[in-house]
């Protein structure tokens, strides 16, 4: 697929951070930002990346149906 060109406006200091941080990975900042929207949701019901951070805490063994049952115990 062909690559489309895309200009964007950044802090110079962003942009020496990036280019740094692209060298000491062995990539480029174009493949990181490309990397960065692609991750992005097209959902509107995405998760916040707060409840993306939580997600995987409980263990696997605890039901969805479990973790209301507890909440509502604590907190009626």
């Amino acid at each position: 697929m062909p690559k489309a060109k895309l200009t964007l406006s950044v802090d110079p200091d962003v942009v020496d951070r990036a280019k740094r941080f692209s060298e000491r990975n062995e990539t480029t900042v174009s493949q990181l930002v490309e990397q960065f929207l692609a991750s992005l949701e097209d959902s509107v019901e995405a998760a916040t990346p707060i409840a993306r951070r939580l997600r995987g805490v409980l263990p696997s063994s605890v039901s969805r149906d479990d973790y209301r049952s507890h909440l509502d115990e604590k907190y009626g």
